[in-house]
C-alpha cells in the first residue's frame, strides 16, 4: 500500500495451460471496463503504458500497444509475439507469423469482449492462448494497435533476458542535466555500483547518508593538516561524488523516486559542499594565515551554492530547448565542483582548487542569468 494502490490475486488452478486461461481466471474480479492487461514477465516503461491508456476504445474493442521497430535489439525474435496491422487495425497476431510488420509488446486495453472472444477461441478451436481470442476480435475489426514509439519494453523470460533488460535499464539511468564529470567519468562508475546496490535492502536515503559521511570525513581531513591528509581527502570526495549518484539510480530503478528522497539528497548535497570547501579553505588558512583566503574561500561557497539553487530553473529551461533541437552546451554543476577539490587536495593545490571554484561558480551563475534573460527577451 506504499504507493496506494491496492492488489488482489487469483489464481488459475489450470497454470500450465495457455495464458488466455489466466486471463479468463481473472473474469469475475474485474468489475468495470476498460481495464489494462499486463505480462507479468514484461518490463515496460511509464510513457507506454501512459500512452496506451490514453487511446480511445471502441465498444467491445481492444488496442494492442505494439512495437514498429522490427531491429530492437531487446527482442528476442524466436520468441516475441508478431503482429501485422493496417490502417491502425490488427489484422494478424502469433509467433510464427510470416509477414509481420511490428511486436506484440504485451500491454492491452481491454472491454469484457475479450473473455467473450477467449472463450470463443478455446470452444471452437482449442486454443488457450490469449493471441487467439486476439486474433478472433481481430477478424471482426476490433482491435487497434497504439505505436509505443520510442518506449522501453521487454519480455523477461530467461536469464539471457535478465541480462539483456538490466543493461539496458542502467544505461538509461543517465539524465538529460548530468555534466561532462557525470557523463564521462561517475555515472560509468556509480552505474557498475548500483547494479549490485539494487539487488540488496539498502535504500537510496541511506545510500544517500553514506555518500555525505564520505564528505564529513574528507573535509575533515583537509581540516586536520598535511600532505597525506589532503591528498586522503580529496580522494575520498570524489569517491562520494561517485556514490552521490547512486542514490537516485537505485530509486528509479525500484520506482522508489519522492519528492521527499530528492529533498534529503539535495540538502545533504548542499552541507557537504559547504563542509568540503570550508574545511580547504582551514587548511589553506591555517598554513598561510592570508585574509585574502578566506575571502577566495567565502567566493567558492557563495557561488558553489549560487549554482546549486538556480539549477532547477536552469535544467528546466533547457530541457525546454533541448525539445526544440537546440545545443545545450556543458552543463557546469556539483560535479566539476568536487572533481576541482579532488584535484586540488590530490596534487596539494588547495588554493588554485579554491580559486577556480570561486571564479567558475560565479561566472556560471551570471551566465545563467543571462541565458534566462536571453530566453525571456527572444520570448
Amino acid at each position: 500500500m506504499r504507493r496506494g494502490i491496492s492488489i488482489s490475486h487469483v489464481v488459475n488452478e489450470k497454470w500450465d495451460g495457455g495464458n488466455g486461461l489466466s486471463v479468463l481466471a481473472a473474469r469475475e474480479a474485474i468489475g468495470h471496463e476498460p481495464f489494462a492487461l499486463l505480462m507479468a514477465d514484461h518490463v515496460v516503461d511509464l510513457p507506454l503504458l501512459s500512452g496506451l491508456l490514453n487511446e480511445p476504445l471502441e465498444a467491445g474493442g481492444v488496442c494492442l500497444a505494439v512495437d514498429y521497430n522490427l531491429n530492437n535489439p531487446l527482442v528476442d525474435l524466436d520468441d516475441v509475439t508478431k503482429v501485422r496491422a493496417t490502417d491502425g487495425r490488427l489484422e494478424a497476431i502469433g509467433k510464427g507469423l510470416d509477414g509481420y510488420d511490428a511486436f506484440d509488446s504485451g500491454c492491452f486495453l481491454c472491454s469484457s469482449a475479450l473473455f467473450s472472444a477467449l472463450d470463443q477461441a478455446l470452444k471452437r478451436e482449442g486454443d488457450e492462448t490469449l493471441s487467439a481470442g486476439i486474433a478472433f476480435l481481430a477478424k471482426q475489426g476490433k482491435v487497434r494497435v497504439h505505436d509505443v514509439g520510442d518506449a522501453f519494453w521487454i519480455d523477461v523470460d530467461d536469464s539471457a533476458a535478465v541480462q539483456r533488460a538490466e543493461r539496458a535499464l542502467i544505461a538509461g539511468l543517465p539524465k538529460l542535466g548530468d555534466g561532462p564529470v557525470s557523463r564521462y567519468l561517475n555515472r560509468p562508475l556509480s552505474t557498475r555500483i548500483t547494479r549490485h546496490l539494487v539487488a540488496r535492502s539498502i535504500t537510496p536515503n541511506q545510500i544517500s547518508l553514506f555518500s555525505f559521511a564520505l564528505c564529513l570525513a574528507a573535509a575533515g581531513l583537509f581540516a586536520a593538516g598535511g600532505a597525506l591528509a589532503l591528498a586522503t581527502g580529496g580522494l575520498l570526495a570524489q569517491l562520494a561524488s561517485v556514490v552521490d549518484g547512486c542514490d537516485g539510480e537505485v530509486a528509479r530503478l525500484r520506482l522508489r523516486d519522492s519528492v521527499f528522497g530528492g529533498w534529503f539528497d539535495a540538502v545533504l548535497d548542499r552541507y557537504a559542499d559547504a563542509f568540503l570547501l570550508f574545511g580547504l579553505t582551514w587548511h589553506v588558512f591555517a598554513a598561510d594565515g592570508r585574509p585574502t583566503t578566506l575571502g577566495v574561500g567565502f567566493l567558492a561557497i557563495t557561488g558553489s551554492f549560487l549554482v546549486s539553487y538556480t539549477a532547477d530553473k536552469y535544467d528546466g529551461l533547457m530541457k525546454t530547448r533541448f525539445q526544440r533541437g537546440e545545443t545545450l552546451g556543458i552543463r557546469i554543476g556539483r560535479d566539476l565542483r568536487v572533481l576541482v577539490i579532488a584535484l586540488g587536495a590530490v596534487f596539494n593545490l588547495p588554493f588554485l582548487a579554491l580559486s577556480v571554484i570561486a571564479v567558475v561558480m560565479n561566472a556560471e551563475t551570471v551566465r545563467r542569468l543571462a541565458t534566462a534573460g536571453g530566453g525571456r527577451a527572444a520570448a
